[in-house]
């Protein structure tokens, strides 16, 4: 019988965040937010809200580890599998915005987080620190939308009404969809912490895996219709504002409400933390390609995450090669694939200058 709550767990989810999104994207419009802030904000911050639901009880139930793993393997599975799926379908522009800014941050609040975690738990005093952070950082993107918004407003946008009824409508969306994201949150928490005890697998996995995966269901299905419909924007800023969001929101609030902050242990620090950071750095390489992501790179991306996954599980089956394959895996095959899409992108970026100084010439 837990099988099924695990299921309707992650349908109230996303139902939850649908409504959640839905409601904050026209309150957003009609404050006359940008789309692209909008994107990194309301829409990426809507649907990592399965991930603050899920780690705020879990912590307060005292299942820290199911925090910290859906928080972390959130973050994975969000740049190496949907942002692998989406580039796929479609090959991904990259606005230069995300590329100067949000990414640099992405990769920044990641590394803090590795340090947060070094002495073996991210404390209530990091999480407070990490909460100014998120406030600040907030700040800065909606000031930006409105600047952005104010510079770019021509006879052809049309301001959404602003009418008693269109607030209340999307206010009740907000409220119901926070409500399905509590109930959601707890019968996905309890499910799948029944299912790892019974099975012998660690809390720490089951959260990497089935819980993470899950509370990023709200993000795939974004991300994937964004680049179907050729908002790739949308796309790429709804999995870096997730993961900064999961980051300084998420974890924050778990180790806040959480009684003895968030333990982490020195074996999740040393792979899943650190492939989490390794994930992100890949990403700006990744992006200054053409500023995009390419099939190919997208299929690197998901290759590396099946085989991240596989590694998860073969290290909870206690095989004995796992161990050393793990850290082959943080420090040979990420710092590889690294050097390579840099080369790559190194190469088409010379090679773009020296078609430019040809053309030059020719018209000379």
């Amino acid at each position: 019988m837990v099988y099924p709550f695990l299921i309707l767990g992650l349908a109230v989810l996303v139902v939850g965040a649908e409504l959640l999104v839905r409601g904050a994207v026209t309150l957003a419009e009609i404050a006359r937010i940008s789309p692209l802030i909008v994107g990194l904000t309301v829409v990426a911050f809507g649907t990592s809200a399965p991930e603050l639901a899920v780690s705020a009880i879990a912590s307060l139930k005292g299942d820290s580890a199911i925090a910290l793993g859906n928080v972390v393997g959130s973050n994975i599975f969000n740049l190496l599998l949907i942002l692998g799926i989406s580039a796929l379908i479609v090959p991904l522009s990259v606005s230069s915005q995300l590329i100067r800014f949000d990414v640099p941050i992405m990769i920044a609040v990641s590394v803090l987080t590795l340090l947060a975690a070094v002495d073996g738990e991210v404390g209530r005093g990091e999480g407070f620190c990490m909460l100014l952070m998120f406030a600040t950082y907030t700040g800065w993107l909606i000031r930006a939308g409105r600047q952005e918004s104010a510079a770019t407003v021509n006879d052809s946008v049309r301001p959404l009404k602003l009418s008693m009824r269109n607030l209340l409508v999307n206010i009740a969306m907000l409220m119901l969809g926070l409500a399905l994201l509590v109930w959601g949150a707890k019968l996905l928490v309890d499910s799948a912490t029944t299912i790892a005890r019974s099975l012998g697998v660690t809390d720490t996995v089951i959260g990497l895996t089935i819980v993470a995966a899950g509370t990023s269901l709200p993000e795939m299905a974004t991300s994937v219709v964004a680049a179907i419909r050729g908002q790739r924007d949308i796309a790429v800023g709804n999995v870096v504002g997730s993961n900064i969001f999961n980051l300084l929101m998420v974890l924050a609030t778990a180790s806040i409400v959480s009684k003895g902050g968030v333990p982490v242990t020195s074996e999740v620090l040393l792979f899943d933390v650190a492939v989490m950071v390794l994930t992100a750095f890949l990403c700006l390489p990744v992006f200054f390609s053409h500023a995009s992501v390419s099939r190919a790179e997208g299929a690197l991306m998901l290759l590396m995450y099946v085989t991240y996954t596989s590694l998860l599980i073969a290290a909870s089956q206690n095989a004995p090669w796992s161990s050393l394959a793990k850290s082959g895996f943080v420090f040979a095959v990420f710092p590889l694939a690294c050097i390579a899409v840099s080369g790559r992108a190194w190469f088409h970026r010379n090679a773009a200058s020296a078609s430019e100084s040809k053309l030059d010439g020719d018209s000379k």
